[in-house]
């Protein structure tokens, strides 16, 4: 019999095993665009953002970050997406780098300039598709001087260190939940909430990254379920522990 328990259990693994491979997020064809920076030398400029990672070197996203135009950021849905992106050398071989590649994640969002052209300065105006990206990753890329470059790129999957990680803000009644540090498809689809001693609640996207709910969940462990935009969906059981505070970021040991 336990041999047959043990057939069974080894048998279950592999299917479980193969079902997240058969999901698992791949990379897209590769499209024309272009590319600015911002930030400064050191990225400082970048830190924030519209998808409320806040400190990025804390957060662990670094300077290889990139605000999308509305053509990419699809109003916060896009956060955390990661992307290679090329400059195209055949278009403009005076101020790319030939054959040089580099991977950002998009943590914030390029405005529109309708007072501005779509090719002189409104880069981030619909319908294109825009990298505004951090100076030290655009200096990967591009030479300095020339200050707006043809790329090539397309979406990858994002490799992350360790587990995915919670920072619950908010008040009473209003637990306003930032998810950062997401490998995989790196943006999030949908999440749901439930402390220790409720039922799943779904949460609701408030901006960004940041998911919200307006149960009260003080002391209380809390577990999150999460899908990313590529349908692969994890249960991060009592990631929060019953003692947390407002302001408070938690790790988990799981990732996608």
């Amino acid at each position: 019999m336990a041999k047959i328990l043990l057939l069974a259990s080894a048998m279950g693994l592999a299917i479980c095993y193969s079902f997240t491979n058969a999901n698992a997020f791949t990379a897209s064809g590769w499209t024309k665009a272009h590319a600015t920076f911002y930030g400064g030398s050191d990225a400082s400029g970048t830190m924030g953002g519209a998808c409320g990672y806040g400190n990025l070197y804390s957060t662990g996203y670094g300077t290889r970050t990139a605000a999308l135009s509305t053509a990419l950021f699809n109003d916060g849905a896009s956060c955390g997406q990661c992307y290679k992106i090329i400059c195209d050398y055949q278009s403009d071989s005076k101020w790319c780098i030939k054959g040089a590649s580099v991977t950002i994640t998009a943590t914030n969002f390029c405005p529109p300039n309708f007072a501005l052209p779509n090719n002189n300065g409104g880069w981030c105006n619909p319908p294109l598709q825009h990298f505004d990206m951090a100076q030290p990753a655009w200096e990967k890329i591009g030479i300095y001087k020339g200050g707006i470059v043809p790329v090539l790129f397309q979406r990858v999957p994002c490799k992350k260190h360790g587990g995915v990680r919670f920072t619950v803000n908010g008040r009473d009644y209003f637990e306003l939940v930032m998810i950062s540090n997401v490998a995989g498809a790196g943006s999030i689809q949908s999440v749901s909430i439930k402390g220790s001693k409720t039922s799943w609640m779904t949460m609701s996207r408030n901006w960004g990254a940041n998911w919200q709910s307006n149960a009260y969940l003080n002391g209380q462990s809390l577990s999150f379920k999460i899908t990313t935009t590529d349908g692969v969906s994890k249960e991060f059981d009592n990631v929060v522990p019953s003692s947390w505070g407002f302001g408070q970021t938690f790790s988990s040991s799981l990732q996608f």
